[in-house]
């Protein structure tokens, strides 16, 4: 039975953050998780705009995709996910590698040629697969999000799963903005978001000088 999602009360222009309440009215089940990996795979990748840790599992399945210089490391994102799963140096796979190179050349749609594999709750990998929806040269507000997901209340939480998403760049979290087109946060830091959607040639809003 399908549970009524929490209404946004007090704050409603911002939504609730009951993420629990929020997945049990998921309207369609979210996909089961991938299993989890007995080894993964790891090595830097040279992009444009600074190099970009990748780990992928046995099957060629991207797993992770972050900027490196951040605030935790890909090994310990990696171990937070995977607790106990072995991680290798191992040689990028051509679906990784070959689609994202093609891609900082200028061959958007390239990136949906990479498989993945999220592991996250469903309610995070409900929002994740949202914004593979997102065409490049688009962009898409918290509130629009929580919409495709049939969940108008939740733009909250929507944003939280979206801070979340394991696999930037390839899962688009970069192409969510705020509703009056100003950027907001972005865990590979709004300089980077800046980069990604004028290479994609999106229009937005830019911020204030100090916020970058």
């Amino acid at each position: 039975m399908r549970v009524a999602p929490p209404e946004a009360g007090k704050g409603a222009d911002r939504g609730s953050l009951d993420v629990a309440a929020f997945e049990a009215a998921l309207p369609e089940p979210a996909p089961p998780p991938p299993p989890a990996p007995e080894r993964l795979f790891s090595r830097p990748f040279a992009s444009p705009i600074d190099d970009l840790e990748l780990a992928w599992d046995e099957q060629g399945r991207l797993r992770l995709l972050q900027f490196a210089g951040g605030r935790t490391t890909g090994a310990a994102a990696l171990a937070r996910a995977y607790p106990g799963v072995a991680i290798e140096p191992g040689d990028i796979p051509a679906g990784i590698g070959e689609p994202l190179a093609a891609y900082f050349d200028g061959a958007l749609d390239a990136l949906a040629q990479i498989p993945r594999a999220l592991n996250g709750t469903a309610f995070q990998r409900t929002v994740w697969r949202a914004l593979e929806t997102i065409p490049a040269g688009t962009t898409q507000s918290y509130g629009g999000l929580a919409r495709r997901i049939g969940l108008p209340n939740a733009m909250r939480a929507v944003g939280l799963a979206n801070g979340q998403n394991p696999v930037a760049v390839v899962v688009p979290c970069h192409r969510v903005i705020g509703a009056d087109g100003s950027l907001t946060g972005f865990g590979g830091g709004l300089p980077r978001k800046i980069w990604l959607l004028e290479h994609e040639g999106a229009a937005f809003g830019r911020p204030q000088p100090s916020l970058i």
